[in-house]
């Protein structure tokens, strides 16, 4: 297995070499619970997910199992698209598929657990798996990283702000 550590030393990106998967593990100085509703709650969500340059709108939004969500992040007179559906919504976990509009074909299956670290520290394991190898490493040449990066240092600073 390969790791690449970003930038934010909390944030680690795998990539399986022989596998069409990414996983990813970032602590938090959160509650699961917290966490959760980062994940859950739209306007919350809307507030912390991708890069700084993206403002992002929900559309629609139904974190339940079987719901479904949609929303689009825009930049300098440009929107991308995302859709996908919540297929398992618990306290600890949440499966949902992930549509990049611009790549209507490259759907991914993610598995979000929220791992109770105790005394307010929560590690979020994630894990997407693409079609192919190829889907994989142009997902991760996309500027992934630096939107994961800047998504959860927006996270934490809406943590530490205490509206969460």
């Amino acid at each position: 297995m390969n790791t690449t550590t970003n930038a934010h030393p909390q944030t680690s990106i795998e990539a399986v070499p022989d596998l069409p998967v990414i996983r990813m593990t970032r602590d938090f100085a959160a509650t699961p619970a917290q966490l959760h509703r980062a994940h859950t709650d739209p306007e919350l969500y809307a507030r912390w997910i991708g890069p700084h340059s993206l403002q992002t709108e929900i559309l629609e939004w139904n974190p339940v199992t079987g719901g479904n969500w949609k929303y689009v992040a825009r930049r300098d007179g440009e929107e991308f698209g995302f859709h996908g559906s919540f297929h398992e919504v618990r306290e600890d976990r949440i499966v949902q598929t992930f549509t990049f509009e611009g790549v209507p074909d490259g759907v991914s299956l993610e598995t979000l657990t929220f791992e109770d670290l105790g005394d307010g520290r929560t590690r979020l394991h994630a894990q997407s798996v693409v079609e192919s190898i190829e889907a994989r490493d142009a997902m991760l040449a996309s500027g992934m990283e630096a939107g994961v990066d800047e998504g959860y240092a927006a996270l934490d600073d809406l943590l530490a702000s205490g509206e969460l």
